[in-house]
């Protein structure tokens, strides 16, 4: 792990070079180290994209020790679209996986969040948080009202993942203004293990810490779950309603709302 006493710089990408740091974390995390198979991955080139990036915004964990030149200096990504663009990209990413009707008739603003992760040496730090107080300040730049996107377990064995997957759906599933459903095509086929039969110890365990943070804040998961072979996953989509986000981030917001005011 990286020491956190040195600077970092939070932006959005500002160019195609900036793009490309970040698709060659990702390239590193999701293809090299999880073993993805996407097919718009460029394997020379060692980047991981798709055709959706032109329209996002992808916030940048930078570390201005590192080389730029050779695309080493992005060491954390998240990956945003906010509502408004539909108009130019016709639908979310996460639609090919889940039927986000609820969502888009809720008339609320909405921010999809995508492909986030950190590079292996800035784990277990501040880089995470670091990310998250820039989303922040997106959000309320923004006048996000909902914030959703899948999140992964790695792997897709069904029966290793049903203490987890069972627990989230018996407590944490979303309202049904704000529920997502997963498509039939790829959805995990899993039957749910009975509320008394779960061992919420190992259900907790079993979930990555990703999903642990969202669902602290007050955030919620949509009905069932989707595979994605290409990723070596299985996908929840988790949904937050910024009005409805627990007290403690919601104070935070405000007071970086009163800060800026």
């Amino acid at each position: 792990m990286i020491s956190d006493d040195k600077p970092f710089i939070l932006r959005l990408a500002q160019d195609d070079r900036d793009l490309r740091a970040a698709q060659r974390l990702r390239y590193e995390v999701f293809v090299q180290e999880l073993g993805a198979t996407v097919t718009l991955a460029d394997h020379d080139a060692r980047l991981e994209r798709d055709e959706f990036d032109p329209f996002f915004d992808h916030l940048l964990l930078i570390d201005p020790q590192r080389s730029a030149e050779d695309l080493q200096d992005v060491v954390g990504v998240y990956r945003l679209l906010p509502s408004d663009r539909l108009a130019v990209t016709g639908r979310f990413y996460s639609e090919s996986e889940f039927d986000l009707t609820a969502l888009k008739a809720s008339g609320r603003k909405l921010l999809e969040l995508g492909r986030s992760c950190v590079h292996a040496d800035y784990r277990g730090g501040t880089a995470m948080l670091l990310l998250w107080n820039a989303l922040a300040d997106y959000v309320l730049e923004h006048g996000i009202e909902v914030l959703f996107g899948a999140a992964s377990f790695h792997g897709t064995d069904m029966a290793a993942l049903a203490q987890p997957l069972s627990y989230l759906q018996h407590f944490h599933l979303a309202p049904a203004e704000l529920r997502v459903i997963a498509r039939p095509a790829q959805a995990a086929h899993s039957a749910l293990i009975p509320q008394h039969q779960m061992d919420r110890k190992a259900a907790m365990l079993a979930t990555p810490a990703l999903i642990k943070a969202y669902l602290r804040l007050g955030g919620y998961v949509g009905q069932g779950a989707w595979v994605d072979h290409a990723f070596n996953t299985t996908d929840v989509c988790l949904v937050m309603d910024t009005a409805q986000m627990s007290a403690k981030h919601r104070d935070f917001y405000i007071r970086k709302s009163a800060r800026e005011a």
